[in-house]
């Protein structure tokens, strides 16, 4: 047995939101390593493009679709192209997410409104019109991306601990709704990882980007960032037939952060 079989995820068809960038991107890659048919989603057109235009280049089963997550309209076309052209839909990687790192006393109402719905409602709308087609075609895995701020609480960031408290406890739901299907959903909960969204997050608290990062990797056991990769590796964990038995569960990935 090669390697890229191990995992049962050849052709498979796996769908990753937010997949132009960060972790998304590396998980979009990895998956493609293995041999799965990747379906990459992002609001961002041109990034979402040239991301799936690299991978292609390394022989990977890879396709790009825009997608605004918390769009019924966007979602529900995503489900008719996956419909007819593959007939079914074997992963979902629920990974989209913004941060506004402000109190509540200072977050506007926008912004608010714009960190829950796509952390929470991405996750509902995409899974209302993707469940039924996954569950049509024998089951298959969901993994959502929380937080270790959904497990415990961080300063300046309201909006984002709620929605990803709100993302851990979703994730136990819709296991339970949906276990019966032969749908496991898990959810991954990274700590601070080198991506564009940790560099934004500098940029928001008006800190120097690199002394922000230096800082972020501090008090950690391992004593660095993630990256991307490593996060994508416990997806692709989860994703796997390696965790047949795994569902309704917070998988922490932050170098023993949160311990």
């Amino acid at each position: 047995m090669v390697i890229r079989d191990y995992f049962g995820l050849k052709d498979k068809v796996c769908v990753v939101t937010g997949g132009a960038s960060g972790i998304g991107l590396a998980t979009a890659n990895l998956l493609g390593e293995v041999g799965a048919q990747v379906i990459i989603l992002d609001i961002n057109e041109d990034n979402g493009q040239k991301a799936a235009a690299e991978l292609q280049e390394k022989e990977y089963k890879v396709e790009f679709l825009k997608c605004n997550v918390t769009n019924a309209t966007d979602c529900l076309a995503v489900r008719d192209h996956l419909e007819t052209n593959y007939g079914s839909v074997d992963v979902m990687f629920n990974n989209a997410g913004v941060i506004r790192r402000k109190s509540v006393v200072d977050l506007d109402e926008s912004d608010w409104d714009l960190v829950l719905d796509v952390s929470l409602k991405g996750i509902y709308l995409l899974s209302k019109y993707l469940i039924p087609l996954m569950a049509s075609s024998g089951g298959g895995s969901i993994i959502n991306t929380g937080s270790g701020w959904g497990i415990k609480g961080g300063d300046q960031a309201a909006a984002y601990c709620a929605a990803k408290a709100g993302v851990v406890n979703l994730t136990k739901a819709m296991a339970i709704d949906h276990g019966p299907q032969n749908i496991r959903v898990n959810c991954i909960c990274p700590g601070d990882t080198d991506t564009p969204l940790l560099r934004e997050e500098a940029k928001q608290l008006n800190l120097n980007e690199q002394s922000f990062l230096v800082s972020s990797a501090k008090g950690r056991p391992l004593e660095r960032l993630g990256t991307p990769r490593d996060i994508a590796n416990g997806v692709l964990f989860l994703a796997s037939d390696l965790s047949s038995w795994v569902s309704g569960t917070d998988l922490i990935v932050d170098g023993g952060g949160l311990a």
